[in-house]
């Protein structure tokens, strides 16, 4: 617990007891308080979205995402509309940012969504401190200064190793093995980006720039998994019927990543989330209010962060300085190759 985090004490506290054979009291513990914490339905109405800071996109394309359809029948203003964030690239900004209200039973409950342009960004997967566990070069477990000049976002990765046996691999290098069958990002060298269901063995080959998993798929070819009802399946606080902070990443059907994260969601709402946002296979990442992470970077006048998704328990610069846990970062994309850049 005395070792260096960036974590304050108690979410420390919490990890130090996963690690030393209390991962059941911990386990048992966010089950029974997240049921009794779980939101009541109804309730009144959200008079407006929570602001995020950010402005109408504008230099629209045709490869933009269309605005998210509402759940309600009547839309809040900007709801569902894409919002620019950050430098424009190459004639457009290269991330868009939305809000919605997911669901009529629960009117207070906002999810917030990001979508990346895969023609103009790429993407890189940094490991933390701590996370993986076996990673043989962890680099600054921060984005690297070098790389800051043309970084457009950062965002949470998925479950620790002890918890999902997820595997990671990056530039050919075996981090935690690939197990076959788990939902995984991958960024190719040629700069595209995908999520699938792995089949590839336990280390990618040479022409994957990063891979990096987290339980198995929860949209696939743009439906929902069937077992998402099936708790053992997703671990027993991870079931169905338990309301927390909830992350996930999709591919739309151009390739183009989504990210989208919301409090008070089950496996399946979040599921529902990213397919409406228009995933067509999309997988769950970190959970519980500690992780969630999502910021952006406009560089005026150095790189002016800003949280998009609103986790007092992280501060806008997780990510610059040393972090426990593994990480995604989104940047202008470059002529060339994809590497994982480490300085």
């Amino acid at each position: 617990m005395l070792q260096p985090s960036s974590l304050p004490l108690w979410p420390r506290s919490v990890e130090w007891l996963r690690q030393h054979h209390g991962n059941w009291i911990v386990d048992e513990t966010e089950h029974y308080y997240y049921s009794w914490k779980a939101p009541k339905k109804g309730g009144p109405q959200l008079a407006a979205l929570p602001p995020v800071g950010l402005v109408p996109a504008r230099h629209r394309g045709a490869v933009w995402p269309p605005r998210i359809k509402a759940v309600f029948a009547q839309p809040l203003a900007g709801e569902g509309a894409w919002s620019s964030t950050g430098p424009i690239v190459r004639g457009r900004p290269a991330v868009l940012v939305t809000e919605f209200r997911t669901e009529v039973d629960y009117p207070r409950i906002v999810a917030y969504v990001a979508w990346f342009d895969h023609a103009r960004t790429s993407v890189a997967f940094y490991p933390g401190r701590y996370e993986p566990p076996s990673a043989p070069d962890r680099g600054p477990m921060s984005v690297p200064v070098g790389q800051r000049w043309r970084l457009l976002a950062t965002f949470n990765s998925g479950f620790i190793y002890r918890d999902g046996h997820n595997g990671s691999s990056i530039a050919g290098k075996l981090y935690e093995p690939l197990r076959d069958g788990l939902a995984t990002l991958i960024a190719y060298r040629d700069g595209s980006v995908d999520i699938k269901s792995w089949q590839g063995g336990t280390v990618a080959g040479p022409q994957i720039a990063f891979a990096r998993q987290s339980l198995p798929l929860i949209v696939d070819r743009g439906r929902l998994n069937p077992a998402l009802n099936d708790s053992s399946q997703w671990g027993y606080t991870l079931g169905n019927a338990v309301r927390v902070w909830r992350t996930g990443a999709g591919i739309d059907r151009r390739g183009n990543l989504i990210y989208a994260a919301a409090d008070d969601q089950t496996v399946t709402t979040l599921a529902k989330i990213l397919q409406r946002a228009g995933a067509v296979r999309a997988m769950q990442l970190d959970i519980n209010p500690e992780w969630p992470t999502l910021i952006t970077y406009t560089h005026r006048g150095g790189l002016d962060p800003t949280k998009i998704v609103p986790n007092y328990q992280q501060p806008a610069t997780r990510y610059l300085v040393p972090d426990d846990r593994d990480f995604f970062a989104v940047y202008r994309r470059m002529p060339g190759p994809v590497t994982v850049p480490f300085r």
